[in-house]
């Protein structure tokens, strides 16, 4: 019974996961790295679920690139919007035990 608990927590991670990526995706329109959150939703979605700490490290700077661009096109309500997502995408991962927080070391 344990292991099938374990596994659904997996899951659950992974479609978390997946439906950030997805959200940051559809307000990330005009950037040139939303083929990258594409993919890497597909992914979060495809790939063994030990791959997923992989994944969010990569959505994270993909994220970060994404909140680039929105500034360096002047673009202020785009840029509000995906570093709202990009939070929530932070602290599920660092909650989830995908990344490690760094920011206090």
């Amino acid at each position: 019974m344990a292991g099938a608990a374990a596994e659904m927590t997996q899951q659950y991670l992974a479609g978390e996961l997946s439906s950030l990526l997805g959200e940051l995706q559809a307000v990330a329109r005009n950037s040139p790295s939303t083929h990258v959150v594409a993919e890497l939703r597909r992914e979060a979605e495809t790939l063994p679920l030990t791959a997923l700490p992989s994944v969010a490290e990569q959505a994270l700077r993909a994220a970060n690139a994404i909140c680039w661009d929105a500034l360096i096109r002047g673009d202020t309500g785009a840029f509000v919007r995906e570093v709202a997502i990009c939070v929530d995408l932070w602290q599920f991962a660092v909650c989830a035990g995908l990344v490690e927080d760094k920011s206090d070391a």
